[in-house]
């Protein structure tokens, strides 16, 4: 084997790798309510170089249509994910993850509306007391917890994080 196609192999092998993550992502992201495709470009755009990437770029890494990843791109923008920059000396554009995207996701305001969404079910049993409402108390409560303690998490996250850059950490 030479040089050259030694090196290829280890290029596809890297590429195949790449492909079978952003793949793993998708499956993931899908398991929590996202669409795969959402999942797999937010599994590539975490791995891929250089970190922005065209339309173009993104299809033909990921093996599907430019029309996929318009579609994927655009809910991922709406959801504050990912970015859109323009591309210099040219008309096009990148996409660019948004620096801090998981913290962004804002759980807080999901757990939120699902907690919302509960309360509704209590006040159609009738009666918050009422033994049909157990289940939906419960998790009514769970998520409020989850809901009110998620920001206070972040931030924590977020002190730990620059407390560890200070101290010459990450």
């Amino acid at each position: 084997m030479t040089k050259r196609s030694a090196q290829k192999t280890s290029d596809d092998d890297l590429d195949v790798a790449r492909r079978r993550y952003a793949e793993e992502f998708g499956v993931v992201g899908e398991s929590m309510g996202m669409p795969r495709m959402n999942g797999r470009l937010l599994g590539w755009m975490l791995i891929c170089d250089p970190p922005g990437q065209s339309l173009t770029d993104l299809a033909r890494s990921l093996g599907v249509s430019r029309a996929s990843i318009s579609i994927a791109t655009r809910l991922l923008q709406a959801n504050g994910l990912i970015r859109r920059a323009v591309e210099p000396g040219s008309r096009g554009y990148r996409f660019e993850l948004e620096p801090e995207v998981f913290m962004q996701m804002r759980a807080d305001v999901q757990f939120g509306a699902l907690r919302a969404l509960l309360e509704r079910g209590i006040a159609i049993v009738g009666d918050e007391n009422d033994p049909r409402a157990a289940r939906l108390r419960e998790a009514r409560d769970f998520y409020a917890f989850v809901e009110r303690e998620v920001p206070a998490l972040i931030e924590r996250y977020r002190a730990e994080r620059a407390q560890g850059r200070e101290a010459g950490g990450r």
